[in-house]
């Protein structure tokens, strides 16, 4: 354990000093390293589907289930992806150094808010190899130091990648130390991370929802997280039919295992006679369980009852629960109650009602009119994110470039003194 922290310290060093020259680098400098570093994976292909080999026997040798083996798997086709998505990084807007709000005071003095980099983030994922590429470039773009930390079942992809980002920041004329993935699988490096607030300076979990509890439960360090996507579409009496058909369809069955699915229907009493027949049997020709409360039981004949734990499960998969509801009020009230404040949809030709869901529903993201599954940092114009935040202090909902950087106020003077 001694040599651990021993290690951590050493890395938190490193990164923090990396920190102050990456926060002051130019846009230019930094694009070059993102353009460098996607040129390394791509020249690397081979040297990186030998590296993900190594991991996929060792996975499959521990018996990591297939959905695993999916997302831990590098194939040509996602290396190219984790290039394609630095450059596109690399084309996005800087934020650093932003100024915004600038207005002239009585007392003569210009103030406003400047864009700046958070330091050092930790980030802590699990299995997709591709997050090392794009946590590194999203943190690069942005001006800060990165700490990688992914799972050992990546291990040897992870410092495969690793080597291409060191090499594209070299060529850049930035230090290494400015994208660090750590190279051991010792569990206990994640305490050390969380709690080195003298070199962290926010920790972002990507992982299940029992690792984002121990990180939010354990860390000194500001964390910027979603432990689960609960999210609601909510059809108002006021629906156009055809709308709420296609988007209650695409919300559950466009994927299954995504936060931004929804796991919960919510209808108006006024339009589930004509809406949830139909919907059913969309939702039974693609395989979806349906559970619902008593009533939605009465107009589907094969729809299982809800228990009450159903409204606040995560379902990640083709299961969905379905309650019917008096009006929007009723509706908000479920979403209070049950949501995790992830995103939540309402389908309503009502502008007052749509207008009130909006302001009245207090989750990351609220629709009008549009499948959940659009709550995604890229879909969203960000370009990329670094996760969903639920929180509500700092950032929330999609986490971009924007997102891990902070303001501070800047003054302009002419000699001016307070009087």
């Amino acid at each position: 354990m001694s040599d651990i922290k021993q290690y951590m310290g050493e890395v938190g060093r490193a990164a923090r000093a990396a920190s102050r020259l990456v926060a002051r680098a130019e846009s230019g400098v930094k694009n070059s390293a993102l353009v460098a570093i996607a040129a390394a994976i791509e020249a690397n292909q081979p040297a990186l589907l030998e590296a993900n080999a190594k991991d996929m026997a060792a996975g499959k040798a521990s018996g990591l289930d297939a959905a695993l083996l999916d997302r831990l798997a590098l194939t040509p086709a996602r290396i190219a992806g984790m290039a394609e998505g630095l450059r596109q990084i690399a084309a996005l807007p800087d934020p650093v150094g932003n100024i915004t709000d600038m207005n002239y005071l009585p007392s003569g003095i210009q103030v406003g808010r400047m864009r700046v980099p958070l330091g050092v983030a930790g980030i802590i994922y699990e299995s997709r190899p591709n997050v090392t590429a794009d946590a590194a470039g999203l943190c690069l773009k942005s001006g800060n130091a990165a700490i990688l930390r992914g799972g050992k079942e990546a291990i040897h992809s992870n410092q495969a990648i690793a080597a291409c980002i060191h090499a594209g920041l070299d060529k850049a004329g930035l230090p290494t130390a400015a994208v660090q993935v750590i190279d051991t699988t010792d569990r206990a490096v994640v305490g050390e991370m969380i709690t080195m607030p003298e070199y962290v300076d926010v920790i972002i979990p990507r992982g299940g929802k029992g690792l984002i509890e121990r990180i939010s439960s354990d860390a000194r360090v500001p964390v910027i997280k979603h432990l689960d996507g609960i999210c609601h579409v909510y059809v108002d009496d006021e629906a156009d039919l055809e709308k709420a058909l296609q988007i209650a369809f695409n919300a559950k069955t466009h994927r299954y295992g995504v936060c931004n699915a929804m796991e919960t229907l919510l209808v108006a009493e006024g339009i589930a006679e004509r809406l949830l027949p139909e919907l059913a049997k969309m939702y039974r020709e693609v395989g979806v369980e349906l559970r619902g409360c008593t009533t939605t039981c009465k107009l589907i004949p094969d729809c299982n009852a809800a228990l009450d734990e159903d409204w606040d499960t995560e379902y990640l998969a083709p299961i969905l629960s379905i309650k019917i509801v008096k009006d929007v009020d009723e509706a908000m009230d479920h979403i209070q109650d049950h949501s995790s404040a992830h995103t939540e949809s309402i389908v309503t030709e009502n502008i007052t009602r749509a207008r009130r869901f909006m302001r009245e529903v207090d989750s990351s993201s609220v629709m009008v009119n549009a499948s959940t599954r659009f709550a995604d940092g890229f879909e969203y114009g960000l370009g990329a994110e670094i996760g969903i935040s639920t929180d509500k202090f700092h950032a929330r909902g999609p986490v971009g470039l924007e997102g891990l950087t902070s303001q501070k106020y800047v003054v302009l003077g002419d000699g001016h003194i307070r009087n």
